[in-house]
């Protein structure tokens, strides 16, 4: 397993135990961490899991798919840091990962 942290918008966190190979969403869902809600399954059509991923964090994920970069470029809120949970797998060395929780799912 593999303790990723999510932070949510009042500046809680939630840390959970994740398997490694799902996404970052479906063990938000699984979870139930407050603020990712994963409308669409993880079929990239919602961005109802819009993460922000520090810099430090960033080398350690896969970058953004076209699919993706397309979605998060129609959505509010869009930093360079945006993700979205459902695109990235989890692994072991994401252990201690934290992202921010989006405000404007």
């Amino acid at each position: 397993m593999t303790q990723i942290t999510y932070v949510s918008v009042d500046d809680t966190e939630h840390t959970v135990n994740a398997t490694d190979g799902e996404s970052l969403m479906r063990a938000a869902l699984q979870n139930d961490v407050p603020g990712i809600v994963g409308e669409c399954g993880g079929e990239l059509t919602c961005g109802t899991c819009h993460i922000y991923v520090s810099s430090e964090w960033s080398d350690r994920v896969a970058p953004q798919s076209e699919g993706e970069r397309e979605l998060l470029s129609m959505m509010d809120d869009v930093r360079p840091e945006s993700r979205l949970a459902c695109q990235i797998r989890v692994h072991a060395d994401m252990h201690g990962f934290t992202s921010r929780i989006s405000d404007h799912q």
